[in-house]
């Protein structure tokens, strides 16, 4: 553009020149006539001044005086003229070549100005006036970039949004404010771009730039480090607007940044300012324990309490630590807390009444494992307590079941069953009538659960069906059944009054027979028998029989006389609004079992007591244990002075005998915790390679003392699985502890790791001589040591934990051992626990 204006510039120049040369020639023509008219007077002058006395020798007349003056004048003035013009042409000649020269040098440098405008790398947007349409010259040829002026000027269409809303702001400010700017801008494509406005000359320039490689890397780290600013000022209004304390650390632990919400938990007066400088959201304790945590992890997430307000609270902190620093957020959890604890006081109190029922009620979870069971639902299939406390699967206690004889043989065992568990996979309760070998039929009620469990009740409908089969007998023969039954019967009309009853309910009740007679009203008959029972349930049968509800149900119970006679009774609905009522005797029964219960609770007490001594002994031979094994390894140093060849066996015999009985301490406490129900799993991502190597180097002193070989297949494992990986190294180096006790010294034990869709399996087999068939299932009891051909009897609680911690990774452990067959162990683990799976979800 500057090339432009010169050029302008020197056409000026050269027009006012040519009015220069016609004002020099006028002024010529103009001084030859002030020249004629100034030698008229002249002439006439120099005639008068001639004397008359005077003779000249010539004679000369006005005329040619005249002649002669304009003659001179004109003569003088074209003179002058040429003079003046033939200066004048000489200098516009001078001019004009110069003129030439520069308008030539001016051409070739606006072909130069073109060419570079028109280069493939830039394009420049140029307004020369107040609110006139841009000039768009250049051309940049990367993708994305638009070629024609329209879609070019309309940024927002090929350039990111954030690029293209700062591009339209520094425009704006370059046009209406005249400030420069340098920004780097990203295409929707990703192409970096450098954007430059400029002002010269009442022009006003936006030049676009493609750039080098290194220039593009300089564009793209500030287009990352704009993109980072934006998030981090995004990130930074949210926490601080999160009701959640949260705060930064700098790498010397000080606080550098905290929101309002950890500024109004600490109470500062001051604000954010105050609490860099002073005031701690948690307490000392709580900051170690985080600290000491970061030592070996970078992130903590823990419940951790503080005060707050005067109030201690609970507050779930979640803590990052970085190399610079570190991050933390706490969650107030404690409402939380107060209502799991609440709902585990409601899990409890329901689960004391449901055992209080006599209907028999079982809860599986979604993995079909059994979570609850009352005393009726024991007392019911006459299963041992504790594998009803090994928490079997529902297919396991089916299989049981029918192998005790006390399920129905089904013509397709397998589909029944299936048909069966398939309530798992439903919505809607389902119903069924299990007719026993023993001649009982059940009614089976499965309502599923929300979370995926499935709540069982098996109603005992023997007495019931067997009653109303008296009560059609009774129709039919007129009541002479009756007569004979064991169980009192008494019929009541819609009005309340007596049907029919026969003598054993008037003696029962110890009514004389002359009152129960057809006729009279039930109301007569509760005043009779209301003094003879302890909680009389007349008033609810008078209810029953003479009420008017819509719906009318049947009902049973138990009552007990004032003489300890206690009677169970029925209330059934007949048709015509009539309603039977039953009482049968079960005085025996009630007793039986009141002995049962109290023998269970004994029992469950002394099971308790065991436990409880178990978990106190073992913390109690903890400390002595530990000063053994520090007093062993100090003599086997000899510090205390040498020892002699008998006196290193006996100190390497305690040393060895006091790890194996630290490892036996370990067992049992890792076993009391799992009992109480406090054993945490540490999930992570495991090794499947560097878990089994490590397993292996624990039993290689083992196996080499015995000359036996450890082949590990690898080839079919997956790379990781998330479990924990210390309880899963214990799992291995106690399989393959049980497996070098039973291996013949010179075989191989093998262990071989498949993963597939479902989980990863981790198989040891051993050439020992097989478990029996009536050791095999009782071998996951506790402290039932089983030698069988080992080499060292233990204290029966290696395959025992493997159990406990393979169920508590939600899998499962299965042993195929036969006599002289060896023994293969295969624990199969889930590719990631359940919880674990759904907290990532």
């Amino acid at each position: 553009m500057a090339v432009q204006d010169r050029v302008d510039a020197a056409q000026s120049r050269f027009a006012g020149d040519a009015d220069s040369r016609r004002r020099h020639g006028l002024l010529a023509r103009l001084a030859g006539f002030a020249l004629a008219t100034v030698a008229l007077p002249v002439a006439a002058l120099a005639q008068d001044a001639v004397p008359t006395n005077v003779r000249l020798p010539f004679s000369i007349g006005t005329v040619e005086v005249i002649q002669l003056a304009l003659f001179v004048g004109v003569t003088g003035a074209a003179m002058l003229s040429a003079i003046m013009l033939i200066r004048e042409r000489g200098r516009t000649a001078a001019e004009n070549i110069e003129f030439r020269s520069r308008v030539a040098e001016l051409d070739a440098a606006l072909q130069r100005a073109e060419a570079l405008l028109n280069l493939k790398d830039r394009r420049i947007l140029v307004w020369s006036g107040e609110g006139g349409k841009p000039e768009l010259v250049g051309a940049i040829e990367l993708p994305g970039v638009p070629e024609d002026r329209a879609t070019f000027m309309a940024f927002g269409r090929w350039l990111a949004p954030g690029s293209a809303a700062a591009l339209e702001r520094a425009i704006a400010a370059l046009r209406d404010e005249r400030q420069p700017f340098d920004l780097a801008i990203e295409t929707t494509r990703g192409m970096p771009l450098e954007a430059q406005g400029r002002v010269a000359a009442g022009h006003v320039a936006v030049r676009f730039l493609s750039l080098s490689q290194e220039r593009r890397d300089h564009a793209e780290l500030q287009i990352q480090h704009r993109r980072l600013e934006a998030d981090h000022a995004s990130l930074t209004g949210l926490i601080d607007a999160l009701p959640m304390p949260a705060w930064l650390r700098a790498a010397d632990g000080r606080l550098s940044w905290v929101n309002a919400a950890y500024a109004a938990a600490v109470e500062a007066p001051d604000g954010v300012a105050a609490v860099r400088e002073s005031r701690e959201f948690l307490g000392t304790a709580a900051r170690e324990q985080v600290a000491h945590a970061h030592l070996s992890q970078r992130v903590l997430s823990q419940n951790l309490s503080t005060v707050i307000g005067g109030d201690r609270r609970v507050f779930a902190v979640t803590d990052y630590a970085g190399e610079d620093g570190s991050a933390g957020l706490a969650c107030d959890v404690s409402e939380i807390e107060t209502v799991r604890a609440q709902y585990e006081r409601t899990v409890r109190s329901h689960a004391d009444t449901l055992d209080r029922l006599s209907t028999a009620v079982a809860i599986f979870d979604a993995n079909q494992k059994l979570l609850f069971f009352n005393q009726a639902f024991q007392k019911l299939w006459e299963l041992d307590h504790g594998f009803l406390g090994s928490r079997p699967d529902h297919t396991l206690l089916l299989d049981r079941l029918r192998s005790q004889g006390k399920l129905a043989e089904q013509p397709e065992w397998r589909r029944w069953k299936e048909n069966l568990l398939a309530v798992y996979r439903a919505i809607e309760p389902q119903e069924h009538l299990w007719h026993l070998p023993d001649g009982r039929t059940l009614r089976v009620v499965a309502n599923p659960q929300p979370d995926g469990g499935v709540t069982w009740l098996y109603e005992n409908l023997t007495e019931k069906i067997s009653l109303e089969s008296r009560y059609n007998t009774i129709v039919r023969v007129q009541g002479v059944t009756l007569d004979n039954l064991a169980e009192g019967v008494a019929v009541f009309g819609s009005d309340g009054r007596v049907r029919l009853s026969n003598p054993a309910f008037s003696a029962l009740w110890g009514m004389p027979p002359d009152l129960v007679q057809p006729g009279t009203h039930i109301s007569v008959i509760r005043a009779a028998c209301d003094g003879l029972a302890r909680v009389s349930p007349w008033g609810m049968m008078a209810a029953a029989a003479t009420g008017f509800d819509e719906e009318r149900r049947d009902g049973e119970g138990q009552v007990e006389l004032n003489d300890g006679t206690v009677l169970r009774y029925a209330l059934v609905h007949l048709p015509n609004g009539q309603m039977m009522a039953t009482f049968i005797d079960v005085t025996d029964s009630v007793n039986v079992e009141r002995m049962l219960k109290d023998k269970n609770e004994a029992l469950e007490r002394a099971d308790q007591l065991k436990n409880d001594f178990i978990q106190h002994v073992s913390y109690e031979l903890r400390s002595p244990l530990t000063n053994i094994i520090g007093f062993a390894e100090l003599l086997a140093q000899e510090v205390t002075g040498p020892l002699n060849p008998r006196q290193r066996d006996y100190v390497d015999h305690i040393a060895t005998s006091s790890a194996q009985l630290d490892t036996i301490v370990d067992d049992i406490l890792d076993l009391a915790t799992i009992d109480a129900g406090v054993m945490e799993l540490d999930i992570a991502e495991v090794p499947v390679e560097r878990t089994v190597r490590a397993a292996a180097d624990l039993v290689a002193e083992r196996l080499r003392e015995h000359g036996i070989a450890l082949a590990v297949d690898l080839s079919a494992a997956p790379a990781s699985f998330h479990a924990d990986e210390n309880r899963v190294r214990q799992i291995l180096f106690n399989v393959l502890s049980n497996a070098a006790n039973y291996a013949p010294e010179g075989s191989t034990v093998r262990l071989a790791v498949a993963g597939d869709e479902g989980g990863v399996s981790f198989s040891v087999h051993d050439d020992g001589p097989g478990i029996p068939a009536d050791v095999l299932d009782g071998i996951f009891r506790r402290f039932e040591p089983h030698p069988n051909g080992g080499r060292r009897r233990g204290a029966g609680l290696g395959l025992s934990i493997v159990k406990s911690f393979v169920e508590l990774h939600g899998g499962r452990v299965s042993i195929d051992s036969g006599e002289g067959l060896g023994t293969t162990v295969v624990c199969r683990f889930p590719l990631a626990p359940a919880g674990f799976r759904a907290a990532a979800e």
